[in-house]
C-alpha cells in the first residue's frame, strides 16, 4: 500500500520587505541602514521592486521637505494603500521625515496604513516588522547604490535657524557621528568594494562642535582619507557660515579627497540674506568663495540657490542673476521658494507668484546653462581619471572628481571602442562636449 507525501508547510517564513525611498541622499542612506537589518534578520529584502507580492510588508521612507516632495510622498503612500485595499500587499508603513511632520494628519486622512513612524525610529519599526534592532550590525547596510560609491551620513538634524527650512523641524537639533565608528563604518563599505564616500549631512561644517567642543570636519577627513581602499572623498552640504578652510588644507593635501564642494548660498541680496536667517552678507559671501578658489584653484563650486522667497524684488532676484553671471559656478541649482508651516518665513506673506518664482528659476538655470556649456568646452583635449557608474546602451557613464552622481555632469564613453569595467577608474581624453555632458574615449 503507498502512503500519500503530504509537504508540510514552512514554517515561521517570513514575508518580503519592500523598501521605497523617497527624497534626498539622507533617505537613502537611512534606508540602507534599515535594509542591513532586516538582512541581518534574516528577511528577504528589497528595493523599490517594481513587482509585487500580496504578503509583502511595503516601508515607504518619505521626505516632507517641499511641496513637491510632499505630494510625491502622498501619492505614494495613496498608491501602497490601495494595494493593500486590494490585497496586492501585506502591509503598509510610513516612515521618514512627511510622517515625522504630519503624523497626526497622515493618521487621520490615511487610515489603512498600518503604522506611521518618523525619522530616529529604526528600533520601533524593525520591532513592528518583527525584527530585533542588533547593535553588532551598527555600520552595516544594504547599499542601494553601485556598490563603488556610497552616501555617507556623519550628522544627523540641523542647529542653523534658516528661516525657510523645516529640517531641524523633522531631523532635530545635530548630533555628530564619533570620528571612529565612521572610520569603522568606512572599512566595512570598503571591504564590500565601495571607492567612493560621498559626505552628506545637513550640515557638514558644523562637523564636531557636539562631541569635541570644535569644527572637526578636517580631522575626520584626514582619518576617512588614511583608510586603505577609499579613492575618492566628496563633500556634499557646506554650510558658508562659519565654513572651516582648514577643510581646504586637507583638500589640497590629500590626493584622494576630491577638488569639489557642495555649498548651498540660496541667494546674494543682503535683504534676502538677512530675511532668510543665513548669518552671512553679500560681500562675506563673496570673499568666501573668492577665498575658497584661491586656496584650492581647481575645485568645482556647486551651489543651490532659491527665487521667489518673501518680498524677493525684481532688483534682489536681478543682483542674484547678476551675481550667477560673475561668479560662474561650476554646478549650480535652482528652486523656487516653498511656503512650510512652521517655520519663521511662514510669517511672512508668500507674495511672489507662481509664475514669478519659475520665470526668475527658469532665467537663472538658463544663464547657468551657458556658463556649463563654455566650461565643458574648455575640457575638451584634456584627460581626467574618471568613475564608471554604468553602462548605457553603447556608452559607459562615468564621472571625473568635479561631478556626483545624479546632480552634475556625466562622461560618456563609447563601448563599442573602449572596455571599462562598472565600478573601475579610467583616464578618458575628452574630445566633445555639450551643456551637461562630456564625451570621450578612454587613454590605454
Amino acid at each position: 500500500m503507498r502512503t500519500k507525501e503530504i509537504s508540510k508547510p514552512i514554517l515561521n517564513q517570513k514575508p518580503r520587505v519592500n523598501v521605497v525611498t523617497l527624497g534626498c541622499s539622507k533617505n537613502i542612506y537611512d534606508s540602507e541602514v534599515l535594509m542591513g537589518q532586516l538582512k541581518g534578520n534574516a528577511f528577504n529584502v528589497v528595493h523599490e521592486a517594481e513587482q509585487v507580492n500580496s504578503d509583502d510588508i511595503i516601508v515607504i521612507n518619505t521626505c516632507g521637505f517641499i511641496d513637491n516632495a510632499k505630494q510625491e510622498s502622498i501619492d505614494t503612500i495613496l498608491q501602497y494603500s490601495e494595494l493593500k485595499e486590494q490585497g496586492k500587499v501585506g502591509k503598509v508603513i510610513v516612515t521618514g521625515c512627511l510622517s515625522e511632520r504630519y503624523k497626526p494628519e497622515l493618521e487621520a486622512e490615511i487610515t489603512n496604513v498600518d503604522a506611521y513612524f518618523g525619522t530616529n525610529d529604526l528600533q520601533n519599526i524593525l520591532q513592528n516588522i518583527g525584527a530585533d534592532y542588533r547593535h553588532e550590525l551598527i555600520g552595516e547596510r544594504l547599499l542601494t547604490t553601485p556598490s563603488h560609491f556610497a552616501y555617507f551620513k556623519i550628522a544627523e538634524g540641523c542647529n542653523r535657524p534658516c528661516s525657510f527650512c523645516a529640517i531641524p523641524l523633522m531631523r532635530g537639533k545635530h548630533l555628530s557621528t564619533p570620528i571612529d565608528e565612521l572610520v569603522k563604518n568606512a572599512e566595512s563599505l570598503v571591504k564590500n568594494g565601495t571607492k567612493e564616500l560621498i559626505l552628506i549631512a545637513q550640515d557638514l561644517t558644523y562637523y564636531g562642535l557636539d562631541l569635541y567642543g570644535k569644527r572637526n570636519l578636517d580631522e575626520l577627513l584626514r582619518r576617512l582619507s588614511d583608510v586603505n581602499g577609499v579613492e575618492w572623498i566628496r563633500l556634499q552640504y557646506a554650510y558658508p557660515s562659519g565654513f572651516p578652510m582648514e577643510v581646504l588644507d586637507v583638500m589640497n593635501e590629500r590626493s584622494n579627497i576630491c577638488n569639489y564642494l557642495d555649498m548651498p548660498l540660496q541667494h546674494i541680496s543682503d535683504n534676502m540674506l538677512k530675511s532668510m536667517r543665513r548669518g552671512i552678507t553679500k560681500q562675506k559671501t563673496i570673499d568666501l568663495v573668492n577665498a575658497i578658489r584661491d586656496k584650492v584653484p581647481t575645485i568645482a563650486l556647486r551651489t543651490t540657490l532659491i527665487t521667489g522667497y518673501p518680498g524677493e524684488t525684481q532688483q534682489d532676484f536681478e543682483d542674484m542673476a547678476q551675481w550667477v553671471e560673475d561668479t560662474r559656478f561650476d554646478r549650480l541649482g535652482c528652486f523656487t521658494y516653498s511656503h512650510e508651516e512652521k517655520t519663521h518665513a511662514h510669517t511672512l506673506e508668500d507674495n511672489i507668484p507662481e509664475e514669478v518664482k519659475q520665470e526668475r528659476a527658469d532665467a537663472i538655470m538658463e544663464i547657468q546653462q551657458g556658463i556649463s556649456f563654455e566650461k565643458n568646452q574648455e575640457k575638451i583635449g584634456h584627460t581626467y581619471k574618471v568613475l564608471i557608474d554604468k553602462k548605457d546602451g553603447d556608452y559607459f557613464v562615468g564621472r571625473t572628481e568635479y561631478d556626483s552622481p545624479e546632480v552634475d555632469n556625466e562622461v560618456l564613453i563609447d563601448a563599442r571602442m573602449d572596455y571599462a569595467a562598472v565600478g573601475s577608474f579610467v583616464n578618458v581624453k575628452i574630445d566633445n562636449a555639450e551643456d551637461f555632458d562630456l564625451y570621450g574615449q578612454i587613454v590605454k
